[in-house]
């Protein structure tokens, strides 16, 4: 079984080298997309064993993590960036559907998907729609109280409009802000719902993955907009950003297991 999930990871990782045919750093994005592969581990192992079904599981994350919140954050932020902003989400969205169909082929073919008698929980719908917009709430939080940090301590330096760009929007950063935050949980609901995990497990399991996928993993690369030591920043600030928001969800929205003979809550 470890050498079939080290040749997931190695292999799922070689679609994100087609960026390389046009950024270089081959490598570079083969190590990006290994780690990425590897944040998905646990959902090709106790995730939805039948492909369709995973792959449903895995595309949503890549396009609403991986690729639409950090490709807002950068609009914000980062100018340059503006330039391309289009093409480069179009072009990571190709991109990230042909990185999750692969993962879910080779899950698929190495068989890694395991059985398992744990059962998941669910909350109703009315209680689970609440909890998610408390989810978005508290990535609100989390990014006021940790972005500050960072912004204060590491980044000023870098981002010398970041105050002003932050200003000229008012309310609507916060309410962008918690729309992010809703969209990311939006987005592991249904593996939230699937991963045959005890709770705390899954939400160890979902912190990671909310972390790699949202920026670990794409600022392993090295860019044209950020030195290595500020890529190093950011990779902290959003383990301390997106691991407590995939935490906080699984926490919020999977109700404890009910003990063996134990009668079953209405």
């Amino acid at each position: 079984m470890k050498l079939r999930v080290a040749l997931y990871c190695l292999l799922g990782g070689l679609p994100m080298c087609i960026a390389a045919l046009g950024a270089g750093h081959f490598a570079w994005w083969w190590l990006s997309g290994t780690v990425l592969a590897a944040s998905f581990v646990p959902v090709a192992l106790f995730g939805p064993a039948k492909p369709l079904a995973q792959f449903s599981v895995v595309v949503p994350v890549l396009l609403i993590v991986t690729s639409v919140c950090t490709w807002t954050e950068a609009l914000l932020f980062v100018p340059q960036f503006r330039e391309h902003a289009a093409r480069d989400l179009f072009g990571s969205t190709v991109i990230y559907v042909i990185f999750g169909g692969v993962l879910v082929a080779l899950a698929w073919s190495l068989k890694l998907s395991r059985l398992s008698n744990t059962s998941v929980p669910h909350r109703a719908p009315a209680a689970a729609a609440v909890r998610i917009l408390l989810c978005g709430l508290a990535y609100a939080l989390y990014y006021l109280i940790f972005g500050a940090i960072t912004y204060q301590f590491f980044t000023k330096g870098y981002y010398p409009e970041a105050t002003q760009a932050v200003e000229r929007l008012g309310l609507w950063f916060w309410a962008l802000q918690i729309g992010r935050g809703l969209l990311m949980t939006l987005s592991v609901v249904p593996i939230i719902y699937t991963l045959r995990m005890k709770r705390w497990h899954a939400a160890l399991a979902l912190g990671i993955l909310f972390w790699v996928a949202g920026g670990a993993a794409p600022l392993l690369v090295p860019d044209a907009f950020m030195g290595a030591t500020q890529r190093l920043i950011h990779i902290v600030e959003i383990l301390t950003q997106n691991a407590s928001l995939g935490f906080t969800a699984v926490i919020l929205l999977r109700p404890r297991s009910a003990p063996v003979g134990a009668p079953a809550s209405v």
